[in-house]
């Protein structure tokens, strides 16, 4: 792909992502929407993080968030300064940007968006109260829900074929990608012992050992999806891009 078509293209994505914070946020300005983004705001969600429970017109309403919209504007914000500075400054590497860039994509930005498409769209076609109830229907548009669960899928991949991406040593990345997640779930703990809520309907439904189990095996999963896009970039470019420290 073109530089020039790189850079358009995040650009755009950059814009659609923006517009999306900034719809989801008028969100809260709704009185009955607002109420369904209590206890912790959007943020508290890992789609917008990315999720939530609050009691809304005698609903038991669980709205998927955006802590992962938030995570792809910022990664898609860096990709476009770096994308522009390159061009202004005529470098082919921006070190510190670039390197940062790097390691935004491939230890969160690619696979916490393949974990929420797959996570999400597994337990919606499972059992979607578990997930996103009916009545969320109502309140929210459909287009919206696949903006954050579906579209996030293609976009990322398409990131993954315009482009190589330098990974970090396997220690290093696995260790950020698990510092991210235990900072995520510590949020989500945090929020219950605040509120009295999960902020995943499923997550009510399970024990102690069983919550433990849970975000283990989310953890597996997700670093699993790493390895992937690891598999998946080197697959693509061979050895075009080398590891900015040698592999252990």
């Amino acid at each position: 792909m073109t530089k020039t078509f790189t850079c358009i293209y995040h650009f755009l994505v950059l814009s659609w992502y923006i517009f999306l914070n900034y719809y989801i946020a008028q969100d809260e300005t709704d009185e009955v929407k607002s109420k369904i983004f209590a206890n912790g705001g959007k943020w508290k969600y890992m789609t917008l993080l990315n999720m939530l429970k609050n009691r809304t017109a005698g609903f038991g309403i669980y709205q998927p968030g955006s802590c992962r919209q938030l995570l792809q504007t910022i990664f898609y914000g860096v990709a476009c300064l770096d994308d522009v500075l390159k061009r202004i400054i005529g470098r082919k590497d921006m070190t510190f940007l670039t390197a940062f860039r790097d390691l935004l994509f491939t230890t969160l930005a690619f696979p916490m968006s393949t974990f929420v498409f797959l996570a999400f769209w597994i337990l919606f076609l499972y059992n979607r109260d578990l997930v996103y109830p009916k009545a969320l229907d109502t309140v929210f548009p459909v287009w919206l829900n696949h903006a954050m669960h579906t579209s996030i899928l293609p976009i990322t991949l398409t990131e993954v074929i315009l482009r190589p991406y330098s990974y970090p040593s396997k220690k290093t990345g696995l260790t950020l990608l698990a510092a991210g997640s235990i900072a995520y779930v510590s949020r989500i703990l945090w929020i219950y012992f605040e509120t009295g809520t999960w902020v995943y309907p499923l997550l009510a439904k399970l024990s102690p050992v069983g919550l433990a189990a849970f975000f283990s095996l989310s953890y597996i999963f997700v670093a699993s999806i790493y390895l992937l896009g690891e598999k998946l970039n080197h697959w693509k470019w061979g050895d075009m891009v080398q590891p900015r420290k040698k592999r252990k």
